[in-house]
């Protein structure tokens, strides 16, 4: 059982996933709200079915499973819609995280939880010990995302600008991890805050 968990949040192509790859690599369990999140509106599932009494029909595919897409399309530039469809999801991605967490084996979980600082940051997930941010320069995730995505640099703003700003996450971090250097240095920086969080769930502390 864990009870101590450390939030791993950051923007858009900061290098959250490589990071909890890092920490999977060392024996931590890492919990991943976009598999809670798809969970939450699998078919059959109540969250799928309060989407369709909230949103109709048309939000969902063929095969009866929900369209992204087309969900998408609904809350675009429509904050009501888009407050609507995170009542129904949040809530169940926020139980699950923990769920997993607290069963997790290893003296620590991590939850990857890439729209912490949006979903409501501390307020939503008081049972966070600690809320590490994955954190690049502006200028380096708009070149990464170029470089990944293959988008034009227009797509790759508003992509980043629909985000919390990086001042916004950084403002509820226990730790910043500043990915802006090679993989192995970033290995490090992963090791150093492994043996941090250990020796502070082996003390019972937050820190």
């Amino acid at each position: 059982m864990s009870g101590f968990v450390v939030g791993l949040t950051g923007g858009i192509a900061s290098g959250k996933s490589a990071v909890a790859r890092e920490f999977a690599a060392r024996g931590v369990h890492v919990a991943d709200a976009d598999v809670a999140a798809r969970a939450a509106v699998a078919p059959g599932s109540e969250g799928l079915s309060e989407l369709v009494a909230a949103f109709g029909g048309g939000i969902l595919d063929a095969a009866g499973a929900l369209d992204r897409a087309a969900m998408r399309r609904r809350i675009f530039e429509d904050d009501a819609a888009r407050r609507a469809l995170e009542a129904i999801v949040h809530p169940r991605v926020r139980a699950a995280l923990q769920a997993e967490c607290s069963a997790a084996p290893g003296p620590y979980a991590v939850a990857a939880i890439p729209l912490l600082a949006e979903g409501g940051g501390r307020k939503a997930y008081p049972w966070l010990a600690r809320i590490l941010v994955v954190d690049a320069p502006v200028e380096t995730q708009r070149a990464r995302l170029l470089a990944r995505d293959g988008i034009d640099a227009a797509l790759a703003d508003r992509m980043i600008g629909a985000q919390a700003t990086r001042a916004q996450r950084l403002a509820i971090a226990d730790d910043v991890l500043a990915n802006t250097g090679t993989l192995e240095e970033l290995a490090a920086h992963v090791a150093s805050l492994d043996r941090l969080y250990r020796a502070l769930a082996a003390a019972g502390t937050a820190g």
